[in-house]
């Protein structure tokens, strides 16, 4: 299966030079992440060392080595909302979404929470993201609200 949707992706760039950062994306948009079978495959079929492939996925934040829950919260972990408290809600996230220490999803694969260096909006700090909708002033309290948001109809990701 993974093979003929890697198919289509190489019948766009075959004939192209500096397409694996094209590649990826396709990769990604296909299957959620960069898998490693479909590294190799294309490794083998471009003559490619996977090695570029893991050197362009690494050096990007774009792409990911991990499937992604079906929920996204990002942590803005910047010095304002590191400041005002940032770091005891995700861990308050991280407990009541059973996301497993070291790792970034939930094991149902529902919910991600990842960290970011700084999301720009330090005047409502400490600031979280879910599903692209910004929440200011997050407290331990109010982090219930964000996961009430999620859970609604109006926060599902694409509207599913």
């Amino acid at each position: 299966m993974m093979e003929k949707q890697c198919k289509t992706i190489l019948d766009k760039y075959r004939k192209g030079n500096g397409s694996v950062i094209s590649i990826l994306q396709d990769m990604q948009e296909e299957f959620g992440y960069i898998r490693e079978d479909a590294v190799n495959w294309f490794s083998g079929e471009l003559n490619i060392p996977a090695s570029n492939f893991y050197g362009v996925t690494t050096f990007y934040s774009q792409f990911y080595l991990k499937p992604r829950g079906k929920n996204i919260i990002t942590a803005c972990c910047g010095t304002a909302c590191h400041v005002k408290g940032s770091a005891p809600i995700i861990e308050k996230l991280r407990t009541d979404l059973a996301i497993p220490e070291g790792e970034n999803t939930s094991k149902d694969g529902k919910y991600t929470l990842e960290s970011v260096a700084c999301v720009g909006a330090c005047s409502i700090a400490p600031v979280f993201i879910a599903n692209k909708k910004v929440f200011g002033k997050v407290s331990k309290e109010s982090a219930d609200d964000m996961i009430s948001f999620i859970e609604s109809k109006k926060g599902k990701k694409n509207g599913k």
